[in-house]
């Protein structure tokens, strides 16, 4: 990856002011939450997408046809994203890494924010404590992540300071975002500013209000009449920025970058699911015609939907065939706020002077990704995909799905990327290959995927039955001597793993009984979730340790629910545990037994 320093350009692109200073353009930067390469209007593959805003940026700017982000996954991509540094060098390969190393870089906002320039945010963060996002240099935050009504902030949507604290959240998170958006713009739009908008759609849990969902009637899928609807929000959104800029006459001074975070995760076991009880699975958005999804490095995981527009700077109707990546965003703001960085500070590229056309040549000679037990290259128009102990080579020209491996039949271009994509990874930290193996989810995709093998769902969902409803997430379960015992699922890029139970009412406050043993000591945790609520919220959580024996120990857990509980999520400490009896004791009601 190259950086490119254009100082001079950033000079003559934005001109002098009256007084013989340049002035330096505004920055937003706007992304989107597991939303697929198919919808967005301007693609042209979906007929049932409504995206007129953002194809009016894309008519008006340029639509890179091959816009990748760093990661399949939320937390790395974020990562990536504000620094400008690929992540796998401050060790945040994944949503499981831990975030130091993030904590130790310098985000795109405090580069701006040093350089003169207001700094904000609105929408998801995901990269530690919303407390702490002022650290990264956002001055001005209103982050409401999604459903529950409330947001940390220290702004509000009129524009006024306020002490930062959660609040209440009057509107629609997709329209708190964009308002907050708005709101800053007014609040700074006398000086520049740059701005992050981070939309949490069309991610799930899936929530359009009927305002949006009625733009989409007919028989279809009720997940895919969800993510049209949230992503309508965020056009409408989108429309609401743009014409705040107009009216403070702020168009013409401000580069705007559009794209996803990953692909969508299209959960080929959870076609349709129903939307109440489930809120994960498929989150409706759709990758077509690329392969794969959110979790994998093919083309369907990491490349989306991306625009740039600077009215009056960048060249309308411009389709860039070009590779890019959400790496050269930093970079780009860089050399446009005059911003002096070092060799190798940056992994991106200023993309102005290849969207002005200044420059022919490709961006990148490179790109490459490294994510759990997977990694990848991509070199003009061959892609090397590594999946454990898998190898593909894919000529996307040719092959833009991903359906045909030529790793046999070229094995000398298959080489030579490999030996690329080695040297690279050996700079990440830590160094080295993702060389597997992957986890039974990534198997599972890639075998249909990749392989075109039929899919065989888990074991833990088909027996769900033999186990009283409880599943397991990223673990397995079996009925040992009559309790539910719990194992996590091993490997590098194992999460926890923790039982869930739904189909059934109880009315709050409850008290949770359990008896369990486990041989390792630690913090277990109950989670629930009501028949108000669509996901579960940061503040239906209760804690309590548990200690190390050989003996069966009894807890009763108190668990402040407000409202009629209706799911259940109980993390252990340790590989493996055991549960010999769970009962919860409602208010009102008789005791419920959901495990003995």
């Amino acid at each position: 990856m190259r950086l490119v320093h254009v100082g001079l350009l950033a000079w003559m692109v934005c001109g002098p002011s009256p007084a013989g200073e340049r002035v330096k353009p505004n920055l937003i930067v706007i992304f989107t939450d597991d939303h697929g390469w198919a919808d967005l209007g301007a693609q042209g593959v979906r007929q049932d997408v409504r995206t007129p805003h953002l194809d009016a940026l894309a008519a008006g700017g340029v639509r890179a046809a091959n816009g990748y982000v760093t990661a399949p996954q939320c937390v790395p991509s974020r990562g990536g994203l504000l620094t400008g540094r690929f992540q796998g060098r401050f060790n945040l390969d994944s949503n499981a890494s831990a975030l130091d190393g993030f904590n130790r870089q310098t985000t795109i906002a405090t580069r701006l924010q040093k350089a003169g320039y207001a700094t904000g945010m609105s929408g998801k963060w995901h990269l530690g404590p919303l407390e702490e996002i002022t650290r990264h240099g956002f001055a001005d935050v209103f982050c409401n992540q999604g459903p529950g009504g409330r947001a940390w902030a220290n702004f509000d949507l009129e524009g006024n300071t306020i002490p930062g604290a959660v609040v209440p959240c009057p509107l629609y998170h997709l329209e708190a975002n964009a308002a907050a958006a708005c709101a800053f713009i007014k609040r700074h739009h006398d000086r520049p500013f740059f701005f992050y908008l981070a939309f949490r759609a069309p991610h799930t849990p899936l929530d359009a209000p009927p305002k949006y969902t009625g733009r989409f009637p007919g028989p279809m899928p009720e997940r895919r009449r969800q993510a049209l609807a949230m992503i309508s929000a965020i056009d409408d959104g989108v429309g609401r920025v743009m014409q705040t800029l107009r009216e403070h006459d702020l168009e013409q001074r401000t580069l705007l970058f559009f794209m996803g975070d990953n692909g969508a995760p299209l959960k080929i076991h959870k076609i349709d699911s129903p939307l109440q009880g489930d809120p994960g699975g498929w989150d409706g958005s759709l990758n077509e015609p690329l392969n794969g999804e959110k979790g994998m490095l093919s083309e369907g995981g990491i490349r989306v939907p991306w625009l740039a527009y600077w009215k009056g700077t960048i060249p309308a109707g411009q389709v860039y065939e070009h590779p890019v990546i959400s790496l050269d965003v930093a970079a780009t703001a860089a050399a446009l706020a005059g911003i002096e960085t070092g060799p190798g500070e940056l992994d991106g590229v200023n993309l102005l002077p290849y969207f002005q056309g200044e420059i022919k040549t490709p961006p990148h000679e490179a790109l490459m990704w490294r994510w759990t037990a997977q990694s990848a290259v991509r070199t003009g128009q061959w892609k090397l995909l590594r999946g454990g102990e898998r190898e593909y080579l894919y000529d996307l020209t040719a092959d833009p799905g991903e359906k045909h491996n030529l790793a046999a039949r070229h094995p000398d271009i298959a080489g030579r990327l490999r030996a690329k994509l080695t040297a690279w990874c050996a700079e990440l930290d830590p160094p080295g290959l993702a060389l597997g193996p992957m986890a039974p989810v990534w198997n599972a995709y890639f075998d249909y995927y990749l392989e075109g093998k039929p899919f065989v769902p888990f074991a833990a969902k088909a027996a769900a039955s033999e186990f009283q409803g409880w599943l397991a997430r990223n673990g397995t379960l079996a009925v040992t001597d009559g309790a539910l015992q719990l194992t996590r699922v091993r490997g590098p890029d194992a999460k926890p793993a923790f039982l869930v139970r739904s189909s059934f009412q109880a009315a709050g406050p409850v008290a949770a009984k359990l008896s369990l043993k486990t041989s390792t000591a630690g913090q277990a945790a109950i989670a629930w979730r009501t028949s108000e609520q669509k996901d579960f919220a940061p503040e239906n959580r209760i804690v309590f340790p548990i200690a190390a024996s050989d003996d069966w120990q009894s807890c009763e857990v108190k668990l402040p629910v407000t409202g009629t509980l209706i799911h259940l999520r109980l993390h252990l400490p340790g590989p493996s545990a055991l549960v010999r009896q769970f009962e919860l004791l409602p208010a009102t009601g008789k005791p419920l037994l959901l495990w003995r």
